[in-house]
């Protein structure tokens, strides 16, 4: 049943009036008496027995459901479907979501039920469910989760590289695979919702999320935007069992802050992008643009960066969450934006003034749905619905806005299906992590391997001694990187996949040695090959000179080095001892963003690897270091020869990369 799509085909109390008679088909009749009814129509024309209210009848058009619905809503039951709540906060307390009427729920990265299962998963958004369908009017609760690359969150999902590495593939069609295939892992444990994809512009590898980017082309990001179909299906064929909602973020210029502006201890992340309005519209917000005309992207995620128009010379950064003139004047009414736009994680909060003019603000502003978690602090999503009844209350939000956030807001669960069918849908769940996903996921691992460097040491032939070094070589959760299982990722997780060795002693017929800090002796005639790159990170602890804080599972904050670009000296001694003893040195590079490579080091490899974050399927990179498959990717970004470069950008006047833009060499003997 789709008919609920059509959204715009009928509306209007006369229409309303009009399709009365559709309500006659054999369905139970409602428990909820409703508060008042759509002008012209009498409430017991609504209510007579037998009949379904319009509301909870799917033959109905989407928008005639949501004028029927939202005249039956009082002011609690509105402000309380804008307030989205984290999963550790309700989980002792599962009843706060009725009494509070709750719009959503959210697992942040990491927020996972005790049982790490896809069962689990499914029987934890399915409990929080009943908790909203007990409200007077039943209105299911939408829940959010961060599959940005594959359900990450979940163990035993299919973990795809990070956006970075697709797109390095240049294939848009792999990408939108990819999206179905975590579309379908997604809802099959109940959520139905995902804050991805990313699409913004990555102009400073520095930047902590410098992975999460596609790339510093917007036109390549808007090409690889195509993942958003995957999500959603075609015209957001959201009701199927195989779909989600899609999320286009960071709303907007988050990929070119910068460095040294950002909140708090972070040095770019969270920052201030100076630019002019034509730079602005070129860099940021044309990916956008591609998103909702012609993906049909069902939601926006404002970014936490400021925007400071440096013609206007006003020095007067303003927060994306409080930007009227982007939020409602571009994206909603410029660009015909007709989905919801969800705040970032307790993103208000970074707006100056008091809490209650950061609620007022933001709304006023456009957004429709507020993250609102505790987070260790005394205010999150009760306080949100206090503060913005109260605000309606005294006129500082006009009623109207209101209604616009929520009607946007329930849209989004019609086409979902949720009304019809509230629970999650299992049909699928045995498919999660299947070994069909996983050949997909190991296919976008081999197209995304970037060769920099290759004296004829690639491809390696199976009959050859191979010697594997490095830190990297034998650690899934550093293939992973962040986002994955936990917020930051760990280099100690274990998750079902392949290590990159393990993916090499699969393809090699001759002996392997695996010797992570080149100790021990290499075999005479045995061929390198060293795994070197970044631990884990996400967002600001990601930053280049940024907050030395990482994070460990269970520990809390620890301390760890401050992130450089710059390969660890562990990883460069196993570079110098393995090229100088092995019959060919290759060296991959698994990182999400380019790693210096000094000159001198540089010189004594042979072949050079760009294997970013390849997530689950270490097999995807010795496909193409044994020649199973050729090399075939591009550079997304441009590789700097020193970290003093950065910023640095195809068409940049002084362009004088180590690898240009687009590099990528094919496989020879």
């Amino acid at each position: 049943m789709r008919s609920h799509r059509r959204r715009g085909a009928i509306g209007g109390a006369s229409a309303l009036a009009g399709l009365l008679c559709a309500t006659l088909f054999v369905a139970p009749a409602s428990s909820a008496a409703p508060t008042s009814a759509p002008a012209g129509v009498s409430t017991d024309a609504l209510t007579r027995s037998g009949h379904t209210l319009p509301y909870k009848n799917p033959r109905l058009a989407t928008k005639t459901r949501v004028a029927d619905l939202l005249a039956r809503m009082t002011l609690a039951e509105k402000v309380g479907q804008m307030a989205q709540a984290e999963r550790a906060d309700v989980a002792a307390n599962p009843a706060q979501i009725a009494e509070l009427g709750l719009g959503s729920v959210l697992s942040g990265g990491g927020s996972t039920p005790a049982e790490n299962t896809p069962e689990a998963w499914a029987d934890t958004v399915d409990a929080f469910q009943e908790q909203a369908l007990s409200t007077r009017l039943g209105i299911p609760l939408l829940y959010g989760v961060d599959s940005v690359h594959g359900h990450g969150n979940l163990n035993g999902a299919t973990v795809f590289p990070h956006n970075i590495g697709l797109g390095a593939t240049r294939d848009p069609k792999l990408a939108e695979r990819i999206g179905h295939i975590t579309a379908e892992e997604t809802r099959a444990s109940g959520p139905q919702w995902t804050f991805a994809p990313c699409v913004c512009v990555a102009r400073d590898d520095r930047w902590g999320r410098t992975y999460e980017s596609f790339g510093e082309s917007p036109k390549l990001a808007a090409q690889m935007a195509q993942m958003i179909e995957g999500f959603q299906g075609d015209k957001r064929e959201l009701d199927d069992p195989d779909r989600v909602l899609a999320t286009a973020k960071h709303f907007a210029g988050d990929g070119f802050t910068t460095f040294g502006t950002g909140e708090g201890d972070y040095t770019i992340d969270q920052g201030i992008t100076q630019a002019s309005r034509a730079e602005f519209d070129k860099l940021a917000l044309s990916p956008y643009v591609t998103a909702i005309k012609k993906h049909d992207v069902g939601s926006v995620m404002p970014s936490f960066s400021s925007v400071d128009w440096t013609e206007d010379g006003l020095g007067n950064p303003l927060k994306m969450h409080a930007h009227k003139e982007l939020v409602t004047g571009w994206l909603k009414e410029k660009q015909g934006f007709d989905g919801l736009v969800i705040s970032d994680w307790r993103g208000i909060h970074q707006i100056p003034g008091t809490y209650a003019e950061q609620v007022a603000t933001s709304v006023n502003a456009g957004l429709d749905m507020f993250m609102e978690p505790f987070s260790g602090d005394t205010v999150g999503y009760p306080q949100f619905i206090e503060t913005l009844t109260a605000a309606v209350e005294d006129g500082k939000v006009p009623m109207a806005r209101i209604d616009d956030a929520v009607s946007r807001i329930l849209t989004a669960k019609f086409d979902l299906g949720l009304f019809e069918k509230p629970f999650t849908d299992r049909r699928n769940i045995d498919e999660i992590g299947s070994a069909d996903h996983r050949r997909v996921a190991r296919e976008a691992v081999a197209k995304s391997q970037v060769l920099l460097r290759n004296r004829h040491a690639l491809p390696l032939s199976g009959r050859d001694d191979v010697y594997v070094a490095g830190s990297k070589a034998d650690s899934i959760g550093d293939q992973a990187g962040g986002w994955t299982i936990t917020w930051q990722g760990n280099s100690t997780h274990q998750i079902p996949g392949d290590t990159i060795l393990d993916g090499i002693e699969s393809a090699a017929r001759g002996e392997v040695t695996h010797s992570p800090d080149a100790s021990a002796p290499v075999p005479a005639g045995a061929h390198g090959v060293v795994v070197v790159g970044e631990h884990p990170y996400a967002e600001g602890f990601g930053d280049v000179g940024g907050p030395r804080w990482g994070y460990d599972p269970g520990e809390g904050g620890v301390l760890r080095p401050a992130l450089t670009m710059q390969l660890s000296d562990a990883d460069t001694e196993a570079i110098e001892t393995v090229c100088a003893a092995a019959a060919t040195c290759t060296v991959l590079v698994v990182s999400g963003r380019p790693m210096i490579i000094p000159p001198e080091l540089l010189g004594q490899i042979d072949a050079l690897v760009a294997s970013w974050l390849p997530g689950s399927e270490g097999k995807g990179v010795a496909d193409v270091l044994f020649g199973k498959r050729p090399f075939t990717g591009k550079l997304p970004v441009t590789w700097p020869r020193s970290v003093d470069q950065e910023p640095i950008n195809i068409g940049d006047s002084d362009y004088d990369p180590l690898f240009a833009y687009g590099h990528g060499l094919k496989t020879h003997r």
